[in-house]
Order: C-alpha cells, then sequence, then structure tokens
C-alpha cells in the first residue's frame, strides 16, 4: 500500500559481527535509546516492559520467602561508606561524588550509592536490638551508579536498574543457607522464566564481592560463547556488623552480633535474553517476561468478517490473561511478520478468510517457525500449549549449546587447542586453589574462573597449570 511503513531493516549476522548483531537488536526492536548522559541509555517502553514482568515475577518469589520491600537513599556519606575496608576500597574506582548543594560546597562528600550495605547497615544498628527482632529480610528496587569506563546497553551502563536484598540474622548457618537459598531461587527463575540454563557455584576469593565472607553466583552462556554472570547471593559474615556496631540480646541475655547476606540481579538480564535466545532476525523472548505473548495478525483483512473475528480472537486470549496485541494496521502481512520477529513475540496468530472457513487458526512459534494449527473453539488451551513449547524448545535449545560449548580439558594446552578448535564456551578443568595459578591460566589461555561449579567432577588428581594435586574443579570462561 502505498503508506505502508518501510520494512523492518536486517541486523548485522551474529556469525558476521556478534558485537554490532547486538547494538542492533537492542536498537531495532526498540529496547532502548542512546542518552547525551555517556554511558547512560533511555530504556524504552518495550524494554522497560520486559523488566516489569522480569521485576514482578520475581517479587513474587522475593515475598514467599517473607522478604519485604524497603528504600534507602541514594546519597552515602562518605565517612558511612568508610566504615568497611574492604568494601570502600572495592567500589572506589567506580564511585560517582556529589561535591556541591546548589552553589554551595558539601561540608561532606556524598557518594551516589554503587550499592547500598553500608546504609542498610546504619539502619539495621538503630533498630535491631533484641533476638526478636530477627531476622530482617528486606529488598529494594532501585537504580545504582557505577563509573564504568566502557559501556554496553544492559551488560554495563553507570546507571542501572536491579534489585538488592540484604537479610540479617541470629547465626552464621541461618545466613549462610539464606544466601545459598537466594542464589537457587535466581536459578529457578531463569531457568523457568528466562528458559536461559545456568551454573550455580561459588566465586573464588579473588573474585568474590568487596567485603563478603563468600559469593555465590550463576553463570550462563551466551551464543558466541562468552560468559555472563547473571545473578550473585553473598555471605557477609559478621563483619559489617562489627563495623557498624550491630548487636542483639539473645535469649539468654547476651550481646551478640548477627550475620549478613546480600544478593542482586540487573536489568543486565535482558542482555542475557537477547544474547542467550537472539538470532539474526531480531529477539526471541520467553513467554514468561514478554511484553506482548500472542500478536494476531489479519489476513486479508479487508474482506468481510477478517477484522470482526480477529477482535473476537483478541477478546478471547486478553480475557484468558494472556497479554495479546491485534495489529489491524494497514501495513501489509509480511511487513507486520518482520516486525513481530524483530521484537520476538513468542506466538504469531494468522487468522484469513480461509481459516474462518475451516475453524481454525495459524500459530506460528517464534524460536522455530513451527506452524500449527489451533482450533477457534479450542483458541485458548492451543495458545497455552503453544507458548509453554516456545519455553521448553528456548530452554532445550539453549542447553544443547550450552552443553556442546563446554570442554572438559587438563592441561593448559588443551584449553588452548581445544578454545581454537571450537571456539569459545565454558572450560571445566581442575585447580589447585593457588591465585597465582588462577591468574595464570587467565593469562596464558584468556579464559578467568567464572565459579566453582556446585556440581563438582573430578577430571583428574592434578591443577591444570602447575600439576600439583587439586582441591576442585573450576568453570572457566570468556565473560562479559
Amino acid at each position: 500500500m502505498a503508506n505502508e511503513k518501510k520494512a523492518v531493516s536486517a541486523v548485522t549476522s551474529m556469525s558476521e559481527d556478534f558485537a554490532q548483531w547486538y547494538t542492533d537488536i537492542v536498537k531495532k526492536a526498540e529496547l532502548i535509546e542512546y542518552s547525551s548522559v555517556k554511558g547512560c541509555m533511555v530504556i524504552r517502553p518495550y524494554g522497560y516492559a520486559i523488566w516489569e514482568n522480569m521485576q514482578r515475577l520475581l517479587d513474587g518469589r522475593f515475598k514467599a520467602l517473607g522478604v519485604e520491600n524497603v528504600y534507602m537513599p541514594m546519597f552515602i556519606p562518605e565517612s558511612l561508606l568508610n566504615k568497611e575496608k574492604d568494601h570502600v576500597e572495592g567500589f572506589a574506582p567506580e564511585v560517582a561524588w556529589v561535591t556541591h548543594g546548589g552553589n554551595d560546597k558539601l561540608e561532606e562528600r556524598l557518594c551516589v550509592r554503587p550499592t547500598s550495605e553500608t546504609l542498610f547497615c546504619e539502619h539495621y544498628a538503630n533498630i535491631i536490638h533484641s533476638y526478636r527482632d530477627l531476622p530482617k529480610l528486606y529488598n529494594q528496587w532501585v537504580s545504582v551508579v557505577r563509573w564504568e569506563k566502557t559501556t554496553r546497553p544492559f551488560l554495563r551502563s553507570r546507571e542501572f536498574l536491579w534489585q538488592e536484598g540484604h537479610t540479617i540474622h541470629e547465626t552464621a548457618e541461618e545466613a549462610e543457607a539464606f544466601t545459598e537459598k537466594m542464589l537457587e531461587t535466581y536459578a529457578e527463575f531463569c531457568e523457568t522464566e528466562l528458559a536461559m540454563p545456568v551454573v550455580k557455584g561459588k566465586k573464588t576469593d579473588s573474585d568474590k564481592f568487596a567485603g563478603a565472607v563468600s559469593t555465590y553466583a550463576i553463570e550462563a552462556l551466551m551464543h558466541d560463547g562468552k560468559a555472563l554472570q547473571a545473578g550473585t547471593s553473598h555471605y557477609f559474615g559478621d563483619g559489617f556488623a562489627k563495623a557498624f556496631g550491630i548487636t542483639y540480646t539473645d535469649k539468654n541475655n547476651s550481646v551478640k552480633i548477627p550475620y549478613q547476606t546480600s544478593w542482586g540481579v540487573t536489568t543486565r538480564l535482558i542482555g542475557a535474553i537477547i544474547m542467550t535466545h537472539g538470532d539474526d532476525n531480531g529477539l526471541v523472548l520467553p513467554p514468561a517476561v514478554a511484553p506482548v505473548q500472542v500478536v494476531i495478525v489479519p489476513v486479508a483483512q479487508h474482506k468481510e468478517g477478517v477484522l470482526e473475528k480477529a477482535h473476537e480472537l483478541y477478546d478471547t486470549l486478553n480475557a484468558a490473561g494472556i497479554r495479546v496485541k491485534l495489529d489491524d494496521s494497514e501495513n501489509s502481512p509480511g511487513w507486520k511478520y518482520a516486525e513481530y520477529e524483530m521484537r520476538g513475540v513468542p506466538v504469531r496468530i494468522e487468522i484469513g478468510p480461509r481459516d474462518i472457513e475451516e475453524n481454525h487458526c495459524v500459530a506460528v512459534l517464534r524460536h522455530n517457525r513451527k506452524k500449527e494449527f489451533i482450533a477457534l473453539d479450542n483458541l485458548v488451551d492451543g495458545v497455552k500449549t503453544c507458548l509453554a513449547e516456545v519455553h521448553d524448545g528456548m530452554f532445550e535449545s539453549a542447553l544443547k549449546r550450552q552443553e556442546e560449548r563446554t570442554y572438559a580439558c587438563t592441561s593448559l594446552d588443551e584449553i588452548n587447542e581445544t578454545l581454537a578448535k571450537n571456539g569459545d564456551g565454558f572450560v571445566k578443568a581442575m585447580w589447585c586453589g593457588d591465585e597465582a595459578c588462577e591468574d595464570k591460566v587467565k593469562e596464558l589461555t584468556g579464559v578467568g574462573s567464572r565459579c566453582i561449579p556446585f556440581e563438582q567432577e573430578t577430571l583428574s588428581d592434578k591443577c591444570v597449570c602447575c600439576g600439583k594435586p587439586a582441591k576442585c574443579m573450576v568453570m572457566w570462561g570468556k565473560a562479559y
């Protein structure tokens, strides 16, 4: 038609230039726009809707565990930040400072929160007095600022959105158990809602969070074979509590020091979805977080009864709680197919005169372009089955790719040869526990430690680097 929009332009092939492919996706699917503030992005409605769906699903999981939402100030006084030495040293290079209020110089610099441990600790010191006040299970949904030198939309930006949970407990055992419970919560969310398989494990001491006793993480493998840290959960022990003077009186009227945890995921999960599931035609979104789960495209909509039937299908699906869109614009069906493939809509419903005659519609699944006929009398159940099939197919595809690109190696030469032959991926190799060996593996092979997987294997009895007795198997990889 004369006024038809220009067809959706193609994205760069991921095999040609993965970084450019990613940039094309986030722009052409209208997830973000660049900002005049260097290193910061405008998250557009479609991108923000994905985050809102993640937030809703995660928040429900948190509340089921008894977690309550709070809000802490954006600013942290420098003196407060300096109370925990290891913590402040870990964040110092990334901190943005406020030095003036209007035209007046502040008596004390204020840090724009890179994370909020110090604020939670100050609050806990004010409100916790007795064992009856414990545990406190808190979370906040906020933005944070970290002055990154190299940025990329969703993956690494100077301001990003996240949730950060902070809990405080009577005993170390309770705190450690909650740390691992939150990691498991993240892993379940990634696999059951994002269709993204992850490896669960503990970070090495050199890679743990600043001020933590131990850090646990979930690692996902992207299309290009690089790893992405998808979520972390930290056990703080009593270090922060001691630094901030947090104590409580136990049942025996003795003064005790409590134990803390912290855990979080960010909008980088949107980047993880793109790089795990996307293809050369655009986004491929998991149904659970897709802003639009089903799009209805009328075919030959100028013919009698087509638009009426399309609206009828819309009303039926919408009433069933399915996030559905009807595109009855004057653009051609071909343009609409390309548009909603780019946007990653999980299921496309096509309805035309012949379909109406035969009392069915055509469902096209985004992840594999498979076509299925759904009887109009069974529309809701048929669409729900399709959505489940999309999720399962996406997960199975991602898991197969992860398994195919996970390599077991017993020497540095084997790591280099394997990666040169097969491309990047996860490398399973034994480690003696010495940080010098950890650094040397990265220096000589390019892969760094991602985590010490909970599911351990004994590939050999020797460290992949020095040949000394091995203590554990480590998952290595190049990372974002």
